[in-house]
């Protein structure tokens, strides 16, 4: 009976994890969500944060708790349905749909309006655009959608891709450069704020310069599709409050700042600052809703991953992403 009971609570908290299942508490009745971050937490994320902490999401009725992936990709986590929702990206999202076995998820709010990302080399290494590339080791996360976007943009370049060295990355950011390897590629309001400010100075090409295509949603926030289809009002609600964190947040980037400090304490309070300034007008860049998607970027996207081989059909956008559950 004991080891029943076990079992049972186990279960219990994995669908209350899942669903938002409804946990009363005296005369009041919260929802509990679990949020699986991308990574660890960082200034792309301090919206939840701040809703978090000014009690917005609480106002909502729900009972949030922002965690890391420990257990594999988020995507795959929040498929599995081990979270609430998830942070992720664009080509995670449309790779994942098209895989052999499609993951049941789809993304409901853009985080950035636009992608804050590019290769970077140090200033005077002379490696300035990916014509530059050839016979240079670039250092990388083995995505499956990077090697198809460096490719692409050297083969435009007039480059030969062949000839570039790829390495996975031993994680040492900026100081790696020049040493392990000549390329990298980082987000402009983080990895690049973090080697300004330690005297690093850097060739920044971003990606949105290099094909318009590579102008995708980084990151996004995902759901299952079980969870959209059975608590709808649950993500509305929980959308509601995040907008309103990421309001704040772009009122008073350096209060927000503050605010993440507390929930990741090992960081350099200026560095947050000067990266939460940065990503400030990115949030709702070009647009008055905040989390709005469209179509395009995603179409644009698919059609560029089908082109390189990554994917071998392109989906629907509308197969993709939902504004439904967004306040406009």
């Amino acid at each position: 009976m004991k080891k029943l009971w076990k079992r049972s609570a186990a279960l219990l908290a994995a669908a209350a994890m899942a669903f938002g299942m409804t946990m009363t508490s005296g005369a009041e009745e919260t929802k509990k969500v679990t949020v699986i971050l991308d990574y660890v937490p960082n200034t792309n994320h301090t919206g939840m944060y701040v809703a978090l902490d000014k009690g917005y999401y609480e106002e909502e009725g729900l009972d949030v708790e922002i965690i890391e992936p420990t257990d594999g990709a988020t995507a795959t986590l929040v498929a599995q349905q081990k979270g609430t929702f998830g942070i992720s990206y664009q080509e995670d999202v449309t790779i994942a749909l098209t895989a052999q076995d499609p993951l049941p998820i789809k993304a409901i709010a853009a985080i950035i309006q636009h992608n804050t990302s590019g290769f970077v080399s140090l200033a005077d290494s002379g490696i300035v655009s990916p014509a530059d590339f050839e016979g240079k080791t670039y250092a990388g996360w083995g995505g499956p959608g990077e090697s198809a976007v460096l490719e692409a943009c050297m083969t435009q370049a007039g480059a030969d891709f062949s000839k570039l060295g790829m390495v996975i990355s031993d994680g040492s950011g900026f100081e790696a450069l020049g040493k392990s390897c000549d390329l990298m590629w980082f987000f402009e309001g983080w990895d690049s704020v973090m080697a300004e400010m330690n005297g690093v100075a850097l060739n920044y090409m971003a990606c949105r310069d290099l094909d318009e295509r590579l102008d995708y949603y980084t990151p996004v926030i995902i759901a299952s599709d079980a969870v959209l289809e059975e608590d709808p009002e649950m993500v509305s609600a929980f959308l509601r409050a995040t907008a309103k964190g990421y309001a704040d947040t772009i009122a008073d980037p350096d209060a927000a700042a503050e605010i993440l400090l507390g929930h990741a304490p090992d960081y350099d309070i200026e560095m947050l600052k000067k990266s939460q300034e940065y990503l400030a007008d990115k949030f709702m860049e070009d647009t008055e809703t905040w989390g709005v998607m469209k179509d395009e970027v995603w179409d644009n996207y698919a059609a560029f991953l089908q082109e390189y081989g990554v994917i071998e059909e392109a989906l629907p956008a509308a197969d993709c992403y939902t504004n439904e559950f967004l306040a406009q």
